[in-house]
């Protein structure tokens, strides 16, 4: 439990703070983009301190999101879904396909890219999403889109 709060929470919180402090005292806009999960928006068998962590997160971006807007700087997050990273890659073949069944019921049946994670994030740190902050992405596949 509390090495994953350390990972996904305590490091954000950390940097966010950081950041923002830093962009304050040099008196420049700044850019913070979080990474949740899809799992922010709903809950995860057998994964409670990792679903935990990330909805903390999410509430962590909104709050940090109205705490700095006033000195232009923008607090967003990106709720990637079932992603095939190196470390996903790396399981064995038996658990790395629960992860390839689990996109079959999807929109979009597959595992994403990296680099569909990586567009989500240039979006919140370019100016195209200038009026936004405190905001989610989510890319899940469309994942989501059919859970009530």
């Amino acid at each position: 439990w509390d090495a994953v709060m350390d990972i996904n929470l305590k490091t954000m919180f950390f940097l966010s703070q950081s950041l923002g402090r830093r962009a304050i005292a040099a008196g420049r806009p700044g850019k913070i983009v979080n990474i949740a999960s899809m799992l922010s928006f709903q809950g995860g068998i057998r994964v409670a301190s990792y679903t935990a962590s990330k909805f903390a997160v999410t509430g962590a971006t909104r709050t940090i999101a109205l705490e700095v807007g006033q000195y232009n700087i923008r607090v967003n997050a990106v709720h990637p879904g079932n992603t095939a990273t190196p470390l996903l890659k790396a399981l064995p073949a038996e658990k790395f396909k629960v992860y390839e069944d689990m996109t079959k019921s999807q929109p979009i049946p597959r595992l994403g890219r990296p680099e569909e994670i990586a567009g989500a994030v240039l979006f919140f740190a370019s100016d195209d999403s200038s009026y936004c902050t405190g905001a989610s992405l989510l890319v899940d596949g469309g994942k989501l889109a059919g859970i009530n």
